[in-house]
């Protein structure tokens, strides 16, 4: 059974890679809250150009071939049709077709700044499969989903604090006169 999977873009500026977020992906990987199923560094240079900095091994690409074949078959045709696309994705991975650095899915390349590398990961997040399956089950669908960023939410406090202390404002202001 998959999770949900998300295409994650992360760009860095003068990147100063220590290791850390790979130690806290190997952390969720072992608890089983996510699988990595794929992801690669790259570079855009002052120009757009797309350069790969880490490159898969074969075995590498035929994996994520199949599961993402399998992704695809299942939302097809089921168990059978994940079969069926586990094994046409392992083929065209070993033909060297697809994959996130395939130019067909660089769509993905209009987000990364010129001048900028970045990590692209494709997630399952193992954690959802439960949730996922409860909301399933109460005939429940997928209307939206969008990453709310701290700052995002400290801009919302801050203009309701702005919005509640303009309000006291005007009712001192109103009881005063």
């Amino acid at each position: 059974m998959m999770g949900p999977v998300q295409m994650l873009i992360i760009g860095f500026d003068q990147p100063q890679f220590r290791g850390e977020a790979l130690a806290e992906i190997e952390r969720l990987r072992e608890s089983d809250t996510i699988r990595l199923l794929d992801m690669i560094l790259v570079h855009k240079d002052a120009e757009g150009n797309l350069e790969v900095l880490q490159d898969r091994d074969e075995e590498g690409m035929i994996e994520f071939g199949a599961t993402v074949g399998a992704l695809i078959g299942f939302g097809m045709g089921g168990d059978e049709g994940a079969t069926i696309g586990a094994v046409r994705g392992a083929e065209m991975a070993a033909e060297g077709e697809g994959g996130l650095d395939d130019p067909d899915v660089w769509y993905a390349a209009d987000a990364i700044p010129n001048d900028t590398a970045a990590a692209v990961a494709l997630i399952e997040h193992r954690w959802a499969i439960g949730l996922r399956d409860a909301i399933v089950r109460a005939n429940g669908f997928h209307l939206a989903d969008a990453w709310i960023h701290p700052r995002d939410l400290v801009a919302v406090g801050l203009a309701e604090a702005i919005d509640e202390a303009e309000a006291a404002d005007a009712l001192e202001e109103e009881t005063a006169s």
